[in-house]
């Protein structure tokens, strides 16, 4: 090739990059943006895939076919060619009943329903098998990401089965396009204008959700309304239903228990009333004539307000059951929410939920799973794992995960949630001999043959951005690769997205993985170290409180948490106190009931100790706190350095976005130190540790503060 050869090659080369270089990116295309590979990867996708074979059996299998050409055209210039028959240089999909035997994988049968296998064979084509046509479109994302991520896809073998069932986004979104906890504009169900108006976001949601394996969705709030099982709003369900029906995803609706009766159809709400037991069956009826994959309902019962089945003297069984009965016969399942605390209950809140549900072990119908938070308290940047998990081995439990982050600094605050979910699902529950993680719990190990799955409460809104901010994406992303593979790394999965979002270059994605995989221990230290819990602003969770006390219910008041006085900090769950670690196993309530040897990230969970208390560091339990909160200051200016040095890597508009929301990050990290930091100095009287800078402000200062239009309240 001459030297004028090699110019007019450099030219069309940067053609074909010149619209990718000149788009602004906004966010929108999420981790799917199949921007052009360097020339060693697109030569390497190119050779794989020249061409596409695939039955044309179903709009699940014509989704997997134009993402693949989406993908490839977007990574090389180049959109693959359609063929009619294998051969080399070609990706094949098809199932058992349509691969020549020779393309067919050893083993296929055993990766069940939703699995898959993507292998490149000897003879050069790229097979892509499942045994259902939703494994095939899951097949195509894995085959896009190995190519997008720089894998090299000349040895790729890969066979994959999801180990959970359901695995399902909640959306706490209401009739009127508001979202409660979220933090990305408006929801993005337009419900004014369905069921006529299908916006083009649905579909693209739905890519993204198929993306990760997630295959169902709950359209509404857990505080749900009664108009929602109505004809006009089941019928905008069944639109979306409809669009979302190719990518494998079913809809759930959450459900007022006491619907019927709110509707003036029944006289009463009692499950064992027969009125009522034949109302929901009609109205189940109704609902799966309109969506007949309808997945079944979510609900949240006798919980802070909300309706349910003890309001009538009934048990949280009675209720679910007579659900249940309701979808059994179209295949549905129930969903019960284990969040439940009520006024009228004076024990610690943390007993509440294990104390109403382990009576009621093996008395759940087949087709109902209760749904339990990852913590006994409330979505808290750091909570020991939910006793329950392990101690109600005759009942499948969904673990529920908070993606958006109420308690985490909102969209604004850069936390990747991976390493808590992580975290939680690698906690051994200490219920078996040799362990029983959480992780094998949820994986149905104390339930065999019943269903199984994981519920993340989603941080998706209208905004292009789809979650607030560009990092947010990455706790949408994590829950969806844990739900599939609750074993897996969190540091792997950050690793994947940042790959897909952000730059290929290996020393990039290091200091981007590193930053991720620090972030939520950052938030931790200037919020709540040591185990300090729900000391947020009350109401809107926006900023620190803890000074708060004067709210009707006690455990809505951040000083029911801490206990913070004269003598000493944190909240007693030992035998001498609440005895909440009673619920735990003997193993795990004999190891945290001595706080020598309780995890020091828990420690003022489980214990109320002096000012005085030595910590393993030599110094006292003040002082430890006080440097806790310095660190975690330390820590979110660290981010935003490692950000800065990354402009290199990163395109300019985003770069900037996260810049600007880094600089929000620390000056609220400097808020929650100095605010929290006066306040235990005030209620503890003691003088702050040598050489640790004062508060910016006078307490009352801090205590001032008023925020009544925090987004996210619902």
């Amino acid at each position: 090739m001459n030297m004028w050869t090699k110019a007019l090659a450099a030219v069309l080369a940067m053609a074909l990059l010149a619209p990718a270089l000149a788009q602004e990116e906004d966010g929108y295309d999420l981790w799917l943006r199949y921007r052009p590979l360097p020339q060693a990867g697109r030569d390497d996708v190119l050779r794989q895939a020249q061409a596409i074979v695939a039955p044309r059996s179903s709009a699940t299998v014509q989704a997997a076919v134009t993402e693949l050409r989406r993908g490839v055209q977007g990574m090389t210039g180049q959109a693959p060619a359609d063929a009619a028959q294998p051969r080399a240089g070609a990706i094949v999909l098809g199932t058992a009943a349509t691969l020549p035997p020779a393309l067919l994988p050893d083993g296929l049968a055993a990766l069940g329903r939703e699995g898959y296998a993507v292998r490149r064979m000897e003879s050069g084509e790229t097979v892509i098998a499942a045994n259902t046509d939703i494994g095939l479109l899951y097949g195509a994302f894995a085959w896009l990401r190995a190519a997008n991520t720089g894998m090299p896809l000349d040895r790729l073998d890969e066979r994959s089965a999801p180990k959970l069932q359901l695995r399902v986004l909640n959306h706490w979104d209401n009739l009127d396009r508001t979202v409660e906890r979220g933090y990305a504009g408006e929801s993005i169900w337009n419900w004014w204008a369905l069921p006529d108006v299908r916006d083009r976001r649905y579909t693209d949601y739905a890519r993204a959700n198929a993306s990760l394996g997630i295959n169902g969705t709950v359209l509404n709030n857990v505080n749900s309304k009664p108009e929602i099982l109505t004809a006009p709003w089941i019928a905008k369900a069944a639109a979306l239903a409809d669009v979302l029906r190719p990518y494998g995803i079913r809809v759930y609706l959450s459900a007022r228990f006491s619907t019927p009766l709110e509707l003036k159809e029944t006289a009463t709400a009692d499950p064992l009333a027969p009125e009522v037991a034949a109302w929901w069956a009609r109205k189940a009826d109704e609902i799966y004539r309109a969506i007949p994959d309808f997945g079944g309902f979510l609900v949240k019962a006798n919980s802070e307000g909300q309706p349910g089945p003890q309001d009538y003297h009934r048990s949280h069984a009675d209720g679910a059951n007579m659900l249940a009965a309701a979808v059994a016969p179209h295949g549905g399942v129930v969903m019960w929410r284990a969040f439940v605390y009520a006024a009228e209950n004076p024990a610690d809140r943390a007993r509440q939920a294990y104390d109403e549900f382990t009576p009621l072990d093996g008395k759940f119908a087949k087709n109902v799973l209760v749904q339990v938070k990852n913590g006994p308290i409330d979505f808290q940047p750091r909570e020991p794992f939910h006793p329950l998990f392990g101690a109600m081995p005759k009942t499948p439990l969904v673990m529920e995960f908070q993606i958006t982050k109420e308690y985490l600094g909102y969209a604004t605050h850069l936390a990747y949630l991976g390493t808590m979910f992580e975290e939680a699902l690698r906690s051994d529950t200490a219920r078996a001999p040799g362990g029983l993680t959480v992780a094998q719990v949820v994986e149905g190990a104390q339930t065999p043959g019943r269903p199984t799955g994981m519920a993340g409460v989603a941080n998706i809104g209208s905004e292009r951005t789809w979650s607030g901010s560009h990092f947010d994406q990455a706790n949408w992303y994590a829950y969806g690769r844990l739900a599939w593979n609750p074993q897996a790394s969190s540091r792997a999965i950050a690793r994947e997205w940042a790959a897909q979002t952000f730059t290929r270059e290996p020393r990039a994605l290091d200091d981007i993985v590193g930053m991720m995989s620090m972030s939520r221990e950052a938030v931790v230290n200037y919020m709540t170290p040591l185990g300090l819990h729900h000391i947020m602003g009350t109401g809107h969770h926006h900023g620190p409180a803890p000074w708060v006390a004067e709210l009707a219910r006690p455990d809505w008041n951040p000083v029911y948490y801490h206990k913070a006085d004269r003598n000493g900090i944190g909240f007693d769950r030992t035998a001498r106190g609440s005895n909440a670690l009673a619920q735990y196993a003997p193993a795990i309530a004999r190891q945290y009931g001595d706080p020598r040897t309780t995890p020091e990230p828990l420690l003022l969970w489980f214990h109320h100790l002096p000012w005085d208390y030595a910590m393993p560091s030599g110094r006292t339990l003040w002082a430890e706190l006080v440097a806790r909160y310095d660190l975690g200051v330390t820590q979110a200016q660290a981010l935003r350095t490692r950000w800065a040095a990354l402009k290199p890597f990163v395109d300019a508009r985003r770069h900037e976005d996260v810049a600007a929301l880094l600089d929000v990050q620390v000056k609220e990290a400097q808020w929650w130190r100095d605010a929290c930091v006066a306040y235990f100095a005030s209620v503890s009287g003691r003088p702050l540790p040598a050489g640790t800078k004062r508060p910016a402000l006078p307490l009352e200062r801090y205590k001032a503060l008023q925020f009544p239009y925090a987004p996210g309240r619902g």
